[in-house]
């Protein structure tokens, strides 16, 4: 638990910048209590809600703008494109959510002046998405060292709520219905009280350049569920809270070569779990310490109803604040899973988000949890995939 005067301190934090970037909402109006229905809040009528209600079924566009390596003309006009979009948007999609590495796009740190060149490209993406009648969530999803930096140094925070003050301003003019601006993903903090002051920052430099626009914000560390229940909303009306869920992840990451170092052994791992269906997984396993990731995954029993406890816990946690909520990434690492289990759990998802009446973003659309497979001359949808999201082609 953090001190009194390292609580103190990140609180300061979010104060400085309300005071450094424009006159900040010090006392807003009390947020309308939404009218309840089974449980679910069905009837607030705040511009949040509404447009978060526009947020229905949605799609990563994943190492294109971000997570690439390769950002020139040339890569960034060719591997996602306006057939892309219209595949999209036929599927049954009504928004995506783009990941944009803020690094490429940056000319001069300290002022956050952005580069003319990076900017009018990906302005042709954004409106090239809009034009194909889908909303966009704009991402600001860095590389790990870009997190560390914003997590240790006071200055990296300033130049980050510099780069949001020249980013939002440079959208201010789009349709906000259609534009929302997510302050960042996974932010990977361990101390969440920093956090939060980092993000009341940003949001604040938002506000002083783009009040109409919608934010999106998230809890500290890789916006899981826990994550978000310890969180506390932002004092500003217009703004949408998002989590991502993964579990578990022994399932949805197995044979992944980042993150737990066990994830890159598993190979056919079960879905629904149990200890009678990880029985022959155990069998064949010779690592005593991948032997009991599963033994404790069989233990458990992921399935739908466990899925819906997640998703629950979530979904009263926006209740109670009367806010709305949104799951920015879903998905499961397509290599090694069995293709029905990986629809199944997909299904499981999405039916307890939208019991709910939560929105969604699918992770994601051609990357290796994708959609699409794309060879480079054609575009294959994933045969369950679509079912199981619920998606009707148009």
């Amino acid at each position: 638990m953090a001190s009194t005067a390292r609580l103190l301190g990140h609180v300061l934090l979010g104060v400085v910048c309300l005071s450094s970037f424009g006159q900040p909402q010090t006392a807003k109006a009390p947020r309308k209590v939404a009218q309840q229905t089974a449980g679910v809040a069905t009837a607030d009528t705040s511009i949040a809600f509404v447009r978060a209600a526009r947020l229905h079924r949605g799609i990563n566009l994943s190492m294109w703008y971000a997570q690439a390596g390769d950002y020139s003309d040339a890569r960034l006009a060719s591997f996602t494109t306006a057939e892309d979009f219209a595949l999209i948007k036929r599927l049954g999609f009504d928004h995506v959510r783009l990941s944009i590495d803020p690094e490429p796009l940056i000319r001069e740190a300290q002022s956050g002046e952005l580069k003319p060149e990076a900017m009018a490209r990906l302005d042709k993406t954004v409106e090239g998405i809009v034009a194909a009648g889908l909303a966009v969530v704009l991402d600001i999803h860095p590389e790990e060292p870009y997190k560390r930096r914003l997590a240790e140094g006071n200055d990296d925070v300033w130049r980050f709520c510099a780069f949001w003050r020249a980013f939002a301003g440079h959208y201010a003019g789009t349709d906000p219905d259609k534009v929302y601006f997510e302050v960042m993903n996974e932010p990977a903090f361990n101390d969440l009280y920093r956090w939060a002051g980092v993000q009341a920052r940003a949001v604040a430099a938002i506000r002083g350049v783009a009040a109409r626009h919608t934010v999106i914000a998230t809890a500290g560390s890789y916006a899981k569920v826990d994550e978000l229940l310890a969180m506390e909303p932002l004092h500003d009306d217009n703004v949408i809270y998002t989590f991502h869920q993964y579990d578990p992840m022994w399932f949805t990451h197995q044979g992944a070569n980042w993150g737990v170092q066990g994830w890159v052994f598993l190979r056919g791992v079960p879905y629904p779990s149990s200890p009678e269906a990880v029985a022959g997984n155990l069998a064949q396993e010779q690592d005593d310490r991948v032997r009991l990731y599963v033994q404790r995954y069989g233990a458990e029993r992921w399935d739908g109803a466990r899925m819906r406890m997640e998703i629950d816990a979530a979904a009263d946690w926006a209740e109670k604040r009367h806010v709305p909520l949104w799951c920015g990434e879903f998905g499961v690492y397509r290599e090694y899973a069995n293709p029905k289990m990986r629809a199944a759990w997909i299904k499981d998802v999405r039916t307890a988000l939208e019991a709910r009446h939560v929105g969604w973003a699918m992770w994601d659309y051609q990357g290796s949890f994708g959609i699409v497979l794309k060879d480079g001359k054609t575009t294959l949808v994933d045969p369950l995939v679509p079912g199981a999201l619920g998606l009707e082609e148009k």
